[in-house]
């Protein structure tokens, strides 16, 4: 009786070690099979609908070793008569607020607040927002940056609900997707320096970003939306949506990242440095 009931433990044992390696050789093959056909699973979700530009780049600085100061851009040259040139640089400075936010910078700050005012004076917005901008010059000087943040956001909300008053709602569009379009640039140029594949979705935040930009550039009146001067933002985000969303593509590669940076890079060179 002993001797059969050693021979059932064995088996038993036998059983529970054959199905437990059974499942082992199934979870690696199963892994083996996804990593040889690029899946790229388990994607952090790097943008949501709530997110301001400010909130966009201060999650990209929790995930990357983002060095803000190398990030700023040259001035840009004082505004032309196109009004929709002039609120899109608007945007994209309102975007470079954001990061030198992130910098801590004040001098540089003032200097970019300065560029806010003249633009905003371009657009027939410089007495109805010149106190709120000399105010947050004042916070930066006096290095109150955490109720700065809230200010600069809120700031953002103004100027685009003053635009839509004096019923200039392409304008407030633009503006808002200029300060996207440059938090984009931004945030692209701090993934191209990082090799973590799992981080280079963080560039484009999500493709679901992309497509509300490009849901936002359709509600612009027909003849801006048609002007030589932003066509090729739509194109660039048009591209980048079809790139980021194709999943056949596999885990994004450091050459696609590099090549959404420079697309990025050069349109906002076109349409606020020229």
């Amino acid at each position: 009786m002993s001797k059969f009931l050693n021979v059932l433990y064995l088996s038993m044992a036998l059983v529970v070690v054959m199905t437990n390696h059974g499942r082992s050789q199934e979870t690696s093959q199963s892994n083996s099979i996804a990593a040889s056909a690029g899946t790229f699973v388990a994607q952090v979700i790097f943008w949501t609908e709530d997110q301001t530009p400010a909130d966009f780049l201060e999650m990209a600085g929790q995930h990357t070793k983002a060095r803000w100061r190398t990030m700023y851009r040259p001035q840009p040259p004082s505004p032309t008569a196109d009004r929709n040139k002039a609120a899109f640089t608007l945007g994209s400075l309102i975007g470079e607020t954001f990061l030198i936010w992130e910098a801590g910078d004040s001098q540089q700050f003032r200097n970019n607040n300065q560029d806010i005012v003249t633009y905003c004076r371009m657009l027939g917005l410089g007495e109805k927002m010149k106190p709120r901008l000399m105010a947050q010059a004042k916070m930066a000087e006096m290095d109150d940056w955490k109720n700065l943040r809230q200010e600069i956001v809120d700031g953002h909300q103004e100027l685009m609900r003053l635009l839509r008053e004096q019923m200039d709602d392409d304008l407030a569009i633009l503006v808002d997707i200029g300060a996207w379009m440059r938090s984009l640039e931004i945030v692209s140029k701090l993934v191209v320096e990082i090799p973590d594949v799992d981080k280079r979705p963080l560039c484009i935040g999500s493709p679901a970003l992309l497509a509300e930009l490009r849901q936002d550039f359709a509600t612009l009146g027909e003849v801006t939306r048609r002007s030589l001067l932003v066509q090729p933002v739509i194109s660039v985000l048009t591209e980048l949506e079809k790139v980021w969303n194709d999943t056949n593509t596999g885990p994004p590669t450091q050459s696609m990242v590099a090549r959404t940076h420079e697309q990025l890079r050069d349109v906002m060179a076109e349409l606020t440095l020229k």
